[in-house]
């Protein structure tokens, strides 16, 4: 009312402006919880599905690790379309592609200036060739993001398990990034030391895993080499993202985000189960990625086509990983044409029809969320804004509770089997119990029940006919924060 006199307004209808004017402003907004997601680490979260590519001289050998004696005239495609990789990737939902430009047999994809053991010395294109520079650019020209997997193990190279090769390894590091970045994901595994060609010697050499490669100042090169957008990078110990501790396609339940750094280590007694779950109220934001294949090993071979996961059995994948709050990196394996084979497009492309199906009509978009308690009793904390499609708004507590409860009324009554929630993450995490009721024939009862959510979490229920379900969160370890609920 800057521009009107209330004083020219009647008494009463002047007072009732002026109470209006003077609304109360909203309570302060929760304080964070714990350690929080970066931003490149919220972004991976928001991905959900990612692809792994497996192509190399395993391929042609039909073997799943190389023993560094391959001779590089083995990799010859036939038909090597990249752009058909990216079309089937893309068409089954995938955000972005990792590729594996070195494997531990040492053959790299690139015409790297510090081997010979490399695609430049095969007959594919007469040696003119790039599979990592082919990937990249159709990667992009599809709208996915880029990731590298260089295996720090290397059966091939003479100076494996000297200082020498580690400034080897850095090397082919910065040609990755210099000359294909930006780089989404970096990964690293594991397998480390045995038995190998090592430039003739063909020995087994040990390393001392904790130390020999000098993590950390590798990953300081990683930082400066892209410092934006940041390079999330993967490992069984992180420091972005960590192993889910399995390779079945299944996250922990409950799936904390958070794990303290210094108890992961080798030897550890129950360390898969710690990678698998996470740990409560921990000190680092290091959530794990699912990692799976699509067939029974991660390259190509011609006995594993009748092998090829059928649609319903990547839909529980799905289930077990993105829908526990994971992100899903499945690897799909060209074949010896340098095409991904025929089984495996279709069962990706059912695979997605499944999941778009299940999940196209929310059956929550048009309901009533009601709620006795939140905070401060302002709209801007109310049940509805699980509703209201914007990830920066949420429902909140009160500030002084671990727990709370609201209700959806949906338009009419209808069959229910999937409930998905989320927290606003950007919070930290913190439900550590919840369960989900409906009412049927008149009488509330519990239809599912679940520890953590996260950034996403699809829980199957029991199947009921319902037109009203109740969202409790029973335990926390901060004020609980629900920024989405859905119904499927």
């Amino acid at each position: 009312m800057t521009d009107f006199d209330l004083r020219l307004l009647p008494g009463w209808i002047a007072l009732l402006l002026l109470a209006g004017s003077c609304a109360p402003p909203p309570p302060p907004a929760p304080e964070p919880f714990g350690p929080l997601p970066s931003e490149a680490q919220l972004e991976w979260h928001a991905m959900e599905t990612n692809a792994f590519i497996h192509f190399t001289t395993n391929t042609f050998t039909d073997l799943e690790w190389g023993y560094g004696d391959e001779r590089p005239e083995i990799f010859d495609p036939t038909e090597l379309d990249v752009d058909q990789w990216m079309s089937t990737l893309r068409d089954a939902g995938f955000r972005g592609v990792i590729l594996t430009s070195k494997h531990h047999d040492g053959f790299t994809l690139w015409p790297s200036a510090h081997t010979d053991h490399s695609v430049e010395q095969s007959p594919w294109e007469n040696g003119q060739g790039d599979i990592v520079g082919l990937v990249e650019e159709s990667a992009r020209a599809h709208g996915m993001k880029f990731g590298v997997y260089l295996s720090p193990w290397d059966r091939n190279h003479a100076n494996y398990g000297d200082s020498t090769y580690i400034t080897y390894y850095r090397n082919q590091l910065r040609e990755l990034f210099e000359n294909y970045g930006p780089i989404f994901e970096m990964w690293f595994d594991g397998a480390n030391g045995g038995d190998g060609h090592y430039g003739g010697a063909d020995e087994r050499r040990s390393i001392d895993g904790q130390h020999y490669y000098d993590w950390p100042t590798t990953i300081a090169m990683v930082r400066e080499l892209q410092p934006e957008p940041h390079t999330i990078i993967f490992s069984d110990a992180g420091p972005d993202i960590r192993w889910v501790g399995n390779e079945r396609g299944v996250a922990g339940e409950p799936n904390w985000n958070t794990i303290d750094p210094d108890t992961l280590y080798a030897g550890k007694a129950g360390i898969t189960e710690l990678l698998n779950q996470g740990t409560a109220g921990a000190d680092t934001w290091m959530p794990a990625e699912v990692d799976v294949s699509i067939r029974p090993g991660w390259f190509y071979h011609p006995r594993e086509d009748s092998l090829v996961k059928t649609p319903q059995q990547l839909f529980d994948i799905y289930l077990t990983s993105v829908g526990r709050g994971s992100v899903l990196l499945l690897n799909i394996p060209p074949d010896r044409r340098g095409r991904i084979h025929e089984r495996d497009v279709a069962s990706l492309r059912a695979w997605r029809t499944m999941i778009d199906s299940t999940f196209a009509d929310d059956l929550a978009a048009a309901a009533t969320a009601r709620g006795e308690a939140y905070l401060g009793m302002h709209d801007d904390y109310a049940p509805a804004r699980v509703l209201d499609d914007d990830p920066d708004t949420y429902w909140a507590t009160e500030a002084d509770t671990t727990a709370g409860s609201l209700s959806l009324t949906l338009t009419a009554p209808a069959e229910i089997g999937y409930v998905t929630l989320q927290e606003p993450i950007r919070l930290g995490q913190r439900v550590s119990a919840f369960r989900v009721l409906a009412e049927v024939d008149g009488a509330v009862r519990e239809i599912g029940s679940g520890h953590t959510i996260g950034y996403k979490r699809i829980l199957p229920v029991e199947r009921v006919t319902t037109d009203r379900i109740v969202i409790e969160i029973t335990e926390a370890l901060a004020p609980p924060l629900l920024s989405r609920v859905s119904v499927y």
